[in-house]
């Protein structure tokens, strides 16, 4: 009697679904590349005005061979992870302190709501004024431009853990360390990851602006710098970076770790304490 071979299915099934999620990921932007090099070929204009596949292609790798891709890309990398993590540390215990006190959450929510829709780019000048030109102005900015969303979204995650729940943790005589660690914060890491998904998004677009103003190195510094001697190649080459690190983090980091909170910490039902 041969052995049945159906424990194979869900094998074959995984991988037919990662091809298929792989098919729809890079479906589009290979589309998109193949548009752009047929309108360019058609309409035959200057690279100077818009250049062709190819060219992008071969000032991507002269930014390679000549070490500037990795000299901009570590910049604009470390002022990222730094204002990352700033804002992180600061954002996350205020948006939770604001959360577990209704007034306080009441009174701070429209200012929150004003400042998300300030934050990054519009603060530059004044991050120029306070800190001059270089790495404090920038971290400032990733820092100003993912701190509301992600306060925000702290504060909207602790008021969706259930009455229930806060109430029978104070009833057990909880410290406020233990209720912060084990309650409060587990509670709304969902919506405090989907504030990360948002807020980095702003960041990297603060990270950007403000490197084109204020840095002498990174993506929006070479950016900058390409436009100055009409290098259309090298503009959309550090646009296509930009892009693809941008791409890559949210669809293989965020977006899992996104699922994988939900999954885990995601409660049904929302309370009022």
């Amino acid at each position: 009697m041969t052995a049945p071979t159906v424990k194979r299915l869900p094998r074959r099934r995984g991988l037919q679904t990662t091809a298929a999620g792989a098919l729809w990921f890079f479906g589009p932007l290979a589309g998109l590349v193949a548009v752009w090099a047929v309108a360019v070929s058609a309409s035959g204009v200057p690279v100077r005005v818009f250049p062709q596949v190819a060219d992008v292609l071969g000032a991507l790798g002269d930014l390679w061979s000549s070490g500037d891709l990795f000299r901009h890309l570590g910049a604009s990398l470390r002022r990222m992870g730094i204002g990352m993590a700033l804002a992180l540390v600061t954002a996350l215990p205020f948006g939770i302190a604001l959360g577990a006190s209704r007034a306080l959450s009441e009174f701070f929510s429209p200012l929150l709501r004003f400042s998300v829709a300030l934050a990054g780019i519009a603060w530059i000048p004044i991050a120029t004024l306070w800190f001059g030109y270089g790495d404090q102005a920038v971290i400032f900015i990733v820092w100003n431009a993912m701190f509301f969303a992600l306060t925000y979204n702290a504060m909207l995650g602790v008021r969706q853990i259930p009455t229930q729940l806060l109430r029978a943790a104070r009833s057990m005589g909880t410290s406020r360390l233990r209720m912060f660690w084990e309650v409060l914060l587990p509670g709304a890491l969902p919506s405090i990851v989907t504030g990360l998904r948002v807020g980095l998004g702003y960041g990297w677009r603060g990270l950007v602006a403000a490197e084109i103003i204020a840095s002498d190195a990174g993506l929006g510094y070479a950016l900058f710098q390409a436009q100055k001697y009409f290098r259309t190649d090298v503009i959309i080459a550090s646009m296509v970076i930009i892009g693809v690190l941008w791409l890559l983090m949210d669809r293989l980091l965020l977006a899992p770790l996104e699922r994988r909170t939900v999954e885990r910490w995601g409660m049904t039902g929302a309370g009022d304490s």
